[in-house]
């Protein structure tokens, strides 16, 4: 593994964006893999790329920047935590290191059905970054190079090198662009704009203009973050603590318990006051002002638009969340915003807790450049690119994990890509990062797109409990499956099955303990207490939970799959991969576009696409039999 630091400062030559690729030196370094950025995405993209057996290499602004938590320091959450899982299943790096640095952990929507349970943990942002950069440095197959990609290089046939700002260059096939909100990255403060991809670090200000010229349609977005504020000014007896699981469930399946000694969070909320703050000043706030044009994520929004959007609310949710074990800085959850510096301190000052709280960074919105995710295959590879793959917000996306799914697979697919070998494609019954990419590639986005449970039409097969059973087999199949998590599998299996045919053999009140088990007022604790206090003894809290949750719901897993298998009869029709859409009659020209645009693989993807109605797919289903009637007639 070789680390390369920036070479010599040097300007970047004014004609960068005109060198052709024959000015390339035959001594230029050569990879097989390029993965540009080292968040989340970033990190998935190179460690599935070298767990596929090619040479890579990693490069970023700052290597002393590897897996920085830009907002939260948390990871997981609602549909999120299941996506968390998914990556560990497939071999990922995000649930280890999560499991190994977090300080507080939660399974978040007990009170409803496991279908929705998000597991979630507080992370030690400084203690995960150290783990993750250095897990990277000691990955034989990766060499990590800082530095800023400026120009991506191209032939008639697709990717063939990339340049760098100091004009090294490199020769490959494949680049994965994980860049993050690095692109043309502006930071509002008031009225401040400091042009930044991150607070204190530069942007990346050339590579937006490569991808233009290479035919890509370029968006913009903004997203923020909150003030942090110094644990010791705050008056911690004002606020309600908050504490997590006395047991939690690990995210990997590699982690047999968390060891380590939890750290609490804390509860405030906003006030009359608070509120009072932001309605009078909304002339000097940027998503006010004008100042601010792009779109923010809905689902996320600041508190000035909290405060704005929802005038019946009197208050609103603080969340007071330690960012490591090293440091005494405290996120302030709940409390993004962009408004003036001053304005900021008066308004953390109206909360209760935070009458005399230090501000040690002051929240701020960004707007950055994004690639239209309907350009994008579905193995999150450019059409009009070969050779050229994104992952995370660069597609529109929001939030740590998103990145991670997306990263990780267009990793893979980058190694499928160049093998000449059928990508791997996720459907929806399989994994939430199944859902996110086809959601991305056939409805495309207005709006950075988060993951929901809502958002999966198959949320109970997609638990966050199952994640191992449903793609661990997958990954295996593929080889990119470590050997420790596939004998994992295997044991945890036959667990499964031994603790469930106990429950067939055991009688509890004229019942076998599996149908009592299955009555809605029945609980595992119950069972337990009624039962031979060693028969459960070899069974961990894992698969205890998730054998019970399996009787429970059987009725509703049959139900689910059996929507899943009519999906999967549409997915089976295949679509040409040069289907003349235009040609086809009893379609609207409005629906043509898009299916020309989107190119769905097959009838399913089609059927999802925004817009393209029941009708339209009978049209397909139609044309589709008169070819084949005609090729056999």
């Amino acid at each position: 593994m070789t680390i390369l630091r920036k070479a010599s400062e040097k300007l970047v030559p004014e004609n960068i964006f005109h060198m052709r690729l024959n000015t390339m030196s035959p001594m230029n370094p050569k990879y097989d893999v390029i993965v540009i950025g080292a968040g989340h995405a970033g990190i998935e993209a190179a460690y599935a790329a070298v767990r596929s057996g090619v040479r890579t290499a990693l490069v970023t602004l700052c290597l002393d920047k590897i897996g920085e938590m830009s907002c939260n320091p948390a990871i997981g959450g609602l549909a999120k935590g299941q996506i968390v899982c998914e990556i560990d299943a497939l071999g990922g790096l995000m649930g280890q290191a999560i499991d190994a640095t977090g300080i507080q952990f939660r399974m978040l929507n007990l009170s409803k059905g496991p279908a929705v349970w998000g597991p979630r943990a507080q992370a030690d942002k400084q203690a995960y970054a150290r783990y993750t950069g250095q897990f990277l440095a000691n990955l034989s197959g990766l060499d990590l190079i800082e530095g800023e990609a400026v120009e991506i290089l191209t032939d008639h046939s697709g990717v063939r090198g990339l340049v760098l700002g100091d004009g090294r260059r490199f020769d490959t096939r494949a680049v994965i662009l994980t860049t993050g909100t690095f692109l043309n990255g502006l930071i509002h403060i008031g009225e401040k704009r400091i042009p930044a991809g991150r607070v204190g670090e530069s942007p990346a200000r050339h590579l937006t203009n490569c991808l233009k010229k290479l035919g890509l349609e370029i968006g913009r977005l903004k997203t923020g973050t909150c003030p942090r504020l110094a644990a010791d000014s705050i008056d911690w007896s004002r606020c309600e603590i908050q504490s997590g699981d006395e047991v939690p469930i690990p995210f990997s399946i590699l982690t047999d318990k968390i060891v380590q000694t939890p750290i609490p969070c804390h509860v405030t909320r906003t006030n009359a006051r608070t509120h009072r703050i932001i309605r009078d000043n909304l002339h000097r706030l940027p998503l006010y002002s004008g100042q601010i044009t792009s779109i923010g994520p809905r689902y996320c929004p600041s508190i000035e638009v909290k405060v704005v959007r929802f005038t019946d609310k009197e208050q609103h949710l603080v969340y007071l969340e330690p960012e490591s074990r090293e440091s005494d800085w405290i996120y302030c959850n709940g409390l993004a915003t962009s408004i003036p510096e001053d304005l900021q301190l008066d308004m953390v000052h109206s909360i209760a807790g935070l009458e005399n709280a230090r501000i040690v960074q002051f929240g701020y919105a960004i707007e950055y450049d994004f690639i239209r995710p309907n350009q994008l295959g579905f193995d999150l590879q450019c059409r009009k690119v070969p050779g050229l793959f994104c992952a995370g917000q660069i597609n529109g996306t929001s939030g740590y994990e998103e990145a991670a799914g997306q990263g990780l697979m267009a990793g893979l697919n980058a190694v499928r890509y160049l093998n000449r070998a059928e990508p791997i494609v996720l459907r929806r019954d399989h994994a939430y990062i199944g859902v996110m990419i086809d959601d991305l590639v056939t409805k495309g986005i207005d709006e950075p797109y988060r993951m929901f449970t809502s958002r999966a039409e198959f949320r109970l097969l997609l638990r966050a409990d199952t994640a191992e059973r449903r793609l661990c087999p997958i990954a295996h199949d593929l080889g990119i499956l470590d050997e420790l998590r596939w004998t994992r599998h295997l044991t945890w299996q036959a667990q499964r099955e031994k603790l469930t045919a106990l429950l067939k053999k055991h009688r509890l009140e004229g019942l076998s303990a599996e149908e009592w088990l299955r009555r809605p007022a029945s609980t595992w604790s119950d069972l337990v207490a009624k039962l031979p206090a060693d028969l459960f003894a070899e069974f961990g809290p894992r698969i205890c939970q998730q054998v019970q949750a399996d009787i429970k719901y059987a009725g509703y897993y049959r139900r689910e799959h059996k929507a899943a298998e009519k999906l999967h009869q549409l997915e089976a029709v295949k679509l040409p991969a040069d289907m003349d859409y235009f040609a086809i009659t009893g379609i609207k020209y409005e629906s043509q576009e898009k299916l020309n645009a989107a190119r769905p693989s097959n009838l399913g993807q089609a059927s999802r696409i925004s817009g393209i109605t029941p009708a339209d797919i009978m049209v397909l289903m139609i044309t589709l039999n008169k070819k084949r009637h005609a090729k056999t007639s």
